[in-house]
């Protein structure tokens, strides 16, 4: 099967931009015929109101593959490069968007349609080949994924393989152009040692501890409720949002409060009936996400009903005073609402810090300078100010990890960007040898010339200094007038010692162009 997708993308056959906006195009209506497939597999597997199963996968994913087919065009067209030197404007830099080769797309079982074709529609509009592995966590949405991408993609171009770890297994066995892959850290390491086997390129959308803070000076009906939110919305099982709360302990009772008023809100008869609330993916998951919370330390303080046969489990606020419990410690994935009272942004800053220094997300609620802070002070793969992981909600706005909560980022033109390389290349003319005289041997004599044409002068003092801006800006123009003139000087001499007539003229007109040169420069 991998060979068959090599030989297809060394036929060149995915190059045509035509092509590629065929298949995403097909690719979009196979979505709307298997819409209601779509909804009733979510449904199946994650109890996903029908809200969300727009709102995070089918409206998504088709609005993603219209943006994409919108601006592809754009996207793909070669790049003049920036910041050229003047002497190497005569080659032409230029950049050419390549794509990889034959790629590999594992899916998540949390959003199953987003996580697995949202990639694969980067892939495509890149001009590869790919094949995807959708979750064994969510077995009825994988079928739909396998269906729709048999049915309306090219089979020689694209392929769907279903299965467990097996599966998976047997094709990280195989040699790929580039490995994108979203779940969980341990699997992350075993495809970035597989891939490390043949150097192989890979994107890891990993989850995080993700810290939220919420001071004292935060609007806390307003943190409550987004930050309630952002732990309801598919059960709470979103790989960025919020593992535990860091908040001030002087309104610690204040924002509990305004939680159980935003459940209310929101489910004014309670979760367990209504048909806007999720539920846990599968007995495994369900069966953590308990034994983390019978294993903590903390206090519950709102909700904990569960049930297994239902893989129900209540949005449950549970407070926590050691910054080792399970709670914080790991990854819960689920509507579970840990909450740590700090006595200041300051340890409430250090906290984050000693619990996962490289998180996927932070969310912070305080004032403008406070949140600031928060920016300033955590380093995360994103973030969301006065809000729970908006910021992965803008489908065109890069998203990604950094450290060990991910690599690379995708979703609108970084989805494209992730599967292509950059090519930077130049034309050199025939006609300009004589031009390039200076870079061959014999050099004696020469490095004056090429030190006048391509030196740059520093616009900083031997303490590191700026000179300044104002000076900064005369010394830049100075360089580029003073390069532009030598290299006129420099093609001119060689036009006359090349020239059988007019020697003697151009040599005068030589020497008085680089009189004013020296005059410039004295002055």
């Amino acid at each position: 099967m991998v060979n068959e997708l090599r030989n297809t993308f060394a036929s060149h056959k995915t190059q045509p931009i035509q092509f590629r906006l065929i298949q995403l195009r097909k690719l979009y209506w196979g979505l709307v015929d298997y819409e209601a497939a779509i909804r009733s597999a979510l449904h199946r597997d994650l109890g996903k109101p029908i809200f969300e199963a727009y709102a995070g996968e089918i409206e998504w994913c088709k609005n993603d593959i219209i943006f994409t087919c919108q601006n592809l065009a754009k996207w793909a067209k070669e790049e003049n490069a920036p910041d050229v030197p003047l002497l190497n404007i005569l080659v032409k830099p230029k950049i050419r968007k390549v794509p990889l080769g034959c790629a590999l797309i594992i899916g998540a079982f949390n959003v199953p349609f987003q996580l697995t074709l949202s990639p694969l529609i980067g892939a495509i509009a890149a001009g590869n080949t790919a094949i995807i592995k959708p979750s064994e966590g969510s077995p009825h949405c994988s079928a739909v994924i396998a269906e729709v991408t048999s049915r309306y993609l090219d089979p020689t171009c694209y392929r769907c393989v279903q299965g467990s770890v097996a599966e998976t297994t047997a094709l990280l066995d195989q040699k790929w152009d580039k490995i994108f892959y979203t779940g969980g850290v341990k699997v992350a390491k075993i495809i970035a040692k597989k891939a490390a086997e043949t150097l192989t390129p890979y994107t890891l959308e990993l989850g995080g501890r993700n810290p939220a803070l919420v001071t004292a000076k935060a609007d806390l009906r307003l943190a409550a409720r987004r930050l309630t939110w952002g732990k309801i919305h598919n059960a709470g099982q979103i790989c960025f949002s919020q593992n535990y709360i860091l908040i001030d302990k002087a309104v610690l009772q204040e924002f509990v409060a305004e939680v159980r008023a935003a459940l209310q809100c929101f489910y004014p008869d309670g979760t367990r009936s209504s048909p806007d609330y999720g539920r846990i993916a599968n007995k495994t998951h369900w069966q953590r996400i308990k034994s983390l919370v019978d294993t903590s330390g903390g206090k519950v303080l709102l909700g904990g009903a569960m049930d297994e046969v239902d893989l129900f489990i209540e949005p449950t606020v549970i407070q926590v005073n050691d910054i080792n419990d399970v709670l914080i410690a790991n990854e819960t994935l689920g509507p579970i609402m840990t909450l740590f009272p700090t006595s200041s942004l300051s340890e409430a800053i250090s906290i984050a810090n000693q619990v996962h220094s490289t998180p996927l997300a932070t969310y912070s609620f305080g004032t403008r300078s406070e949140t600031r802070r928060v920016l300033n002070e955590i380093k995360s793969g994103g973030a969301s100010v006065n809000d729970a992981w908006m910021h992965g909600t803008v489908p065109t706005l890069a998203f990604g990890g950094v450290g060990d909560s991910g690599t690379g980022s995708y979703r609108g033109r970084a989805s494209f960007e992730s599967f292509i390389h950059r090519q930077s290349y130049t034309t050199t003319p025939g006609w300009a040898e004589r031009l390039f005289d200076l870079r061959y041997p014999p050099y004696g004599g020469k490095l004056e010339t090429y030190l006048k044409l391509t030196a740059l002068r520093p616009d900083f003092d031997r303490e590191g200094m700026s000179k300044g801006y104002l000076s900064g800006l005369l010394v830049g123009l100075s360089q580029a007038s003073r390069r532009a003139v030598d290299l006129i000087v420099y093609s001119l001499s060689l036009l006359s010692s090349s020239a059988g007539r007019g020697r003697s003229s151009n040599t005068k007109w030589t020497g008085e162009i680089k009189g004013k040169i020296e005059e410039n420069e004295e002055n």
